[in-house]
């Protein structure tokens, strides 16, 4: 007892494999939609009894095929595209794993489903990560059918649409455009394409935001590209990945990582140039927080740039804030960085007022270097020192981001209060050495990176 499910294509006759027009051939009896029939008939033999149903009677097609097998009978059912692919075969299997008591010699044939007949008609689609959505809710909750639709969308899958819409099921196809656009651009190319491979094929591109739902029918596949899928021509191109390959050199990976970085963004109260050095802050400790935390004023930053890269002196509290600086930009414009944490004058004067190294190592380079860039990315007895000092100095400005519980907040709230001063402040307990020295880097960079 021979039982074969057999895909037939999407319907144009070259489109049939050869394997399937073989069994074709040898069927007995042959089950299917009496509409598909018209595209098998001249491939079975004279004697074949060729048994039409209606399109939804696909449970008693499955019962009939099952029970209809008989020893030296060999009993084929056909389905459009593919057999394995929202049709016959897993409702005959089903059926056969009930009845034990018949041995049936099963296999299923398989054939070119509709989404490939239609990737072949728009070129290259299919490119990349891709998935088929049903929109039929007659044997599927529609619940579910969205949560596929919003993973579709929301993981940017090429997405191929079976039983888009009939006259009774229009609004299916409405509501997914609308969770389309939720999360795709509205320029994404979608595709209709109705009777595949057929004499009456017609093929519409479109895009998601233009997409009229209304030229649709259960004639019809819709494909909707992902965000990089681009009409050439008459085609459809979703990239494979090697004109566009990952970064790879370290200036391809940082380049790739502020741009990440930028689309995630959210305010709109700062200049480029503050948001380029908070893109620098969150790059350093990838904590998106830096955004809310950046406090700046008298536009810093900029100010800074021309400091610097004419040649401006720096001055930081601890030698890793120092070692963060980029060597690069330093030779570059000739900036000469300082740090008197270890100077030989440093721990005679702290011990003899009273203050901590980092304290007396920033009144040193007050009376050496009284208009330098004063940067404090550790010490917040440092940065109260910078504030007490003043205005008996007149720094470029100020970088406070200490770090820490003690008297960190307090340190950068008195800064804050210094209206007179170029400042850029990490507001809270956040911040330290790396980010003090990024706010740097930014500044040195920001004419050529910020865009």
């Amino acid at each position: 007892m021979k039982l074969s499910v057999v895909g037939i294509g999407p319907g144009g006759q070259d489109y049939i494999l050869p394997l399937a027009q073989q069994v074709l051939a040898d069927a007995d009896i042959v089950i299917g939609y009496s509409y598909y029939f018209q595209f098998i008939q001249h491939l079975l033999k004279p004697s074949c009894v060729a048994v039409g149903k209606d399109l939804t009677e696909e449970e008693a097609r499955a019962a009939l095929a099952v029970n209809s097998c008989e020893p030296g009978k060999h009993v084929v059912v056909i389905s459009s595209g593919d057999a394995g692919i929202y049709a016959m075969a897993s409702l005959v299997y089903e059926y056969a794993s009930k009845r034990p008591d018949k041995e049936l010699d099963l296999q299923t044939v398989p054939g070119i489903s509709a989404f490939i007949a239609s990737a072949g008609k728009l070129g290259a689609p299919l490119g990349h990560d891709f998935c088929c959505i049903s929109l039929s809710d007659l044997m599927t909750p529609w619940t579910t059918i969205e949560k596929r639709i919003f993973a579709a969308a929301t993981g940017d899958f090429v997405t191929s649409l079976y039983n888009p819409r009939s006259k009774k099921r229009f609004w299916q196809l409405e509501r997914f455009k609308e969770i389309f656009l939720a999360h795709r651009a509205p320029e994404t190319p979608v595709a209709i394409i109705r009777q595949v491979t057929r004499p009456e094929e017609q093929i519409t591109i479109t895009t998601l935001q233009e997409f009229d739902t209304t030229l649709v029918d259960m004639f019809s596949l819709v494909m909707v590209g992902n965000s990089q899928t681009y009409q050439f021509k008459d085609f459809l191109v979703t990239p494979r990945g090697y004109l566009a390959r990952k970064p790879q050199t370290g200036q391809e990976i940082q380049d790739e990582s502020f741009r990440q970085i930028a689309e995630q963004l959210h305010r709109h109260d700062i200049s480029a140039a503050d948001q380029w050095a908070i893109i620098r802050c969150i790059h350093t400790t990838a904590d998106f927080e830096y955004e809310d935390l950046y406090l700046s004023n008298k536009d810093a930053i900029s100010r800074w740039h021309e400091y610097l890269t004419n040649g401006g002196t720096i001055v930081t509290d601890v030698t890793m804030v120092q070692s963060g600086i980029t060597k690069e930009f330093i030779n570059r414009y000739n900036v000469n960085v300082y740090c008197y944490l270890n100077d030989p004058e440093t721990i005679p004067l702290a011990e003899k007022e009273g203050l901590t190294r980092s304290q007396a190592g920033m009144r040193i380079a007050i009376a050496k270097h009284p208009e330098a860039l004063f940067v404090v990315g550790n010490a917040p007895t440092a940065l109260f020192e910078l504030c007490d000092q003043f205005p008996e100095f007149n720094p470029a400005g100020i970088i406070g981001t200490p770090v820490g519980f003690v008297n960190v907040v307090e340190s950068k709230l008195k800064l804050q209060a210094m209206k007179q001063v170029p400042y850029v402040i990490i507001k809270g307990r956040k911040g330290g050495s790396n980010v003090a020295a990024s706010i740097v880097n930014a500044a040195f960079t920001v004419n050529t990176l910020v865009s």
